[in-house]
């Protein structure tokens, strides 16, 4: 999902992290009773810079690697910054998501709304505008998939097939219709293409 986004599920209680390695932190200690079996990573948008980074981090400790990565409407990390959206206005920034199609106009056109989810926007913003890129990553030994929505305005095409340079295996780009919450009207598809890509990847 789009950093800020609504869609926290069960984790909406929790206080919001807005730094890339405390929350690598997190999901690191949520995974270790698990490394024990076969498993994939999939992140939609900030969700994949925090895959990316987990799968970083798992590698540089020594420790069980994904049998396969899949990064979803996030362009593959870069030095310089696009943007810094946690910056802005309120009003500036809804502009900006709406010209993005970034997130459901009743979001961003209920003022209500807008108060009770702008500092989860904010803070999802400030955690991707402020993690300082590695300078020179080793690639990846994981067979990565990149996706996309074929109208997503937020994330040009040529970003994520620069994923490519960040993995030894680079599996493809696999479209979908829509934009840049394209996932949720191709639920069971993408749910096949991960296990699909699962099954091809596996040793």
């Amino acid at each position: 999902m789009l950093p800020g986004g609504p869609r926290r599920g069960t984790l909406q209680a929790l206080p919001l992290i807005d730094d890339c390695d405390r929350l690598v932190d997190y999901f690191h200690a949520a995974i270790a009773p698990l490394l024990d079996r076969p498993f994939g990573f999939f992140g939609h948008s900030m969700g994949a810079l925090i895959a990316y980074q987990l799968t970083r981090r798992l590698l540089r400790q020594g420790e069980p690697l994904p049998t396969w990565l899949g990064v979803s409407a996030y362009g593959a990390p870069r030095g310089d910054a696009d943007s810094s959206p946690h910056l802005m206005a309120d009003d500036e920034l809804r502009a900006w998501l709406r010209s993005g199609d970034g997130s459901p106009p009743q979001l961003l056109d209920n003022d209500d709304v807008w108060r009770k989810f702008a500092p989860a926007f904010r803070s999802d913003f400030k955690l991707v505008d402020t993690w300082t890129p590695p300078r020179s990553p080793e690639p990846l030994p994981v067979p990565l998939t990149a996706f996309t929505g074929l109208h997503d305005n937020m994330i040009d095409e040529n970003r994520l097939v620069a994923w490519r340079r960040l993995t030894t295996d680079f599996r493809g780009l696999e479209r979908y219709d829509g934009g840049h919450f394209y996932l949720m009207d191709h639920q069971q598809r993408i749910a096949a293409a991960i296990m699909a890509a699962m099954r091809s990847a596996a040793p």
